[in-house]
């Protein structure tokens, strides 16, 4: 039985993730606290727009496409205390920082990149890297595990490098491919009594390719990828929208009227059908 196995969010966008037994929908389809803060690569009194800035590796965050510095950065959200605590990976000492007064923050961070950076905070949705199907995305622990068999990697590795929101169990691998058809389509379906719209299998980009605790890249990571991904590509995959193999996970909308449910670890998962996607 396809169930949901783990739940993920990342409350500062491209830090460290924290493990959840159940996540409430927000505005935007969004899980609560899932990318609620991000680094922005200017001064904090500088304007930033969030459906607007660039999420590329030159553009307006601090993420792993424009620095691999960002993969050194040990980091826990306390959500209670509304704090945040840094260190860089290898060392001993740590920083805690309150996340509602961020002046100290935006300096250390700062100081670290070498460059402007202040940390913003959108608690309507986040700040997600696609912000047309900025549902969660889905992904099935037997895909992690065949691809980072690929690797040579250990399931938390995979897990670190491609940063799903939520973990499906009970299926085989590649079976979040069977979440998206083709452009103009969703595929349905049902997380415990939340329905969500699978849309895109996610193209994916240099992060995946480093460790995520140094962010040394791994060696011919992408060709690898690629001919590995085409060699397992399921025989029933045919949409459009699977246009490159340089493409894992499936990035999802919420409707609107699912808004303030909950999933939770364990709810079964049922796939509905192929709808037609809402403009």
């Amino acid at each position: 039985m396809a169930e949901l196995r783990r739940i993920t969010t990342y409350p500062v966008k491209s830090l460290d993730p924290q493990v959840r037994e159940a996540a409430r929908v927000v505005e935007r389809g969004a899980l609560d606290g899932d990318r609620e803060y991000a680094m922005v690569a200017a001064p904090e009194d500088a304007p930033h727009d969030p459906e607007t800035a660039s999420v590329g590796g030159r553009g307006d965050y601090v993420n792993g496409k424009r620095t691999a510095r960002v993969h050194r950065l040990r980091s826990t959200v306390d959500r209670e205390a509304r704090t945040l605590t840094l260190r860089e990976h290898g060392s001993e000492g740590s920083l805690t920082f309150d996340l509602d007064d961020r002046a100290a923050l935006n300096a250390w961070l700062s100081d670290y990149f070498g460059e402007p950076v202040s940390v913003r905070r959108e608690p309507a949705g986040g700040f997600p890297d696609d912000r047309q199907h900025s549902g969660p995305t889905v992904v099935s622990t037997a895909t992690l595990r065949e691809v980072a068999s690929w690797f040579d990697l250990d399931l938390d590795s995979a897990r670190r490098r491609f940063r799903a929101s939520l973990e499906i169990g009970g299926v085989p691998a590649f079976w979040e491919d069977r979440l998206y058809a083709d452009r103009g389509e969703a595929v349905a379906f049902r997380v415990g009594d939340v329905e969500l719209l699978g849309v895109n299998p996610c193209q994916r980009c240099v992060v995946p390719s480093r460790d995520p605790d140094t962010g040394e890249a791994t060696l011919d990571f992408r060709e690898t990828f690629i001919r590995r991904r085409g060699e397992t590509r399921p025989g029933w995959l045919d949409s459009e929208r699977y246009d490159h193999d340089f493409r894992l996970m499936v990035n999802t909308r919420v409707p609107e009227r699912e808004w303030g449910k909950t999933l939770r670890t364990g709810d079964e998962v049922e796939v509905l059908g192929t709808r037609s996607l809402p403009t």
